[in-house]
């Protein structure tokens, strides 16, 4: 089995160059595509944490105060101070495990739940649609071809070429 061939420096650079400009493209995006939900958020006084912390909530109703630290990857008594505070403005509900009552889980208010429902979408993919509608349809599939690539070249590449 023979190895395979590094490529040459300059194609090396080429590369790196080229991945520098995608990555600061897909940030550009994310941005874009965050910016209408967090000044949603920010206009009702929520803060980045606690925005994350509810969309966790609400896509995962009833989760574990030590479950939704790991999802957000933030200390347990960090968490706990930011339920406190939304619990405190009625936005979400602590219940006692019905079979481990030393477990307590997160709900969303009904009100929250129902928002998030009905309203999100539209923050989160809005922006998204109102881009591809000015797009034309040929325009449109070879960006989703080109992000479906991209998607399966990162999930199934198994070490990082240097």
């Amino acid at each position: 089995m023979r190895a395979r061939p590094h490529p040459a420096p300059r194609t090396t650079r080429q590369i790196a160059a080229q991945a520098e400009r995608i990555d600061r493209d897909l940030a550009a995006i994310r941005h874009a595509l965050r910016k209408p939900m967090e000044a949603e958020f920010a206009g009702a006084g929520l803060t980045v944490p606690q925005t994350a912390l509810m969309r966790a909530v609400v896509f995962d109703s009833g989760v574990s105060l030590k479950d939704l630290s790991r999802q957000l990857s933030l200390a347990h008594s960090t968490v706990s101070g930011i339920v406190d505070r939304l619990e405190t403005r009625g936005m979400l509900a602590r219940r006692p495990d019905p079979d481990d009552g030393r477990i307590c889980r997160i709900y969303p208010a009904p009100a929250v739940a129902e928002y998030m429902r009905t309203r999100f979408p539209a923050l989160t993919q809005g922006p998204l649609q109102a881009a591809l509608r000015r797009a034309k349809p040929g325009e449109r599939n070879t960006i989703e071809q080109a992000l479906r690539r991209l998607r399966q070249l990162l999930e199934t590449a198994q070490s990082f070429d240097s």
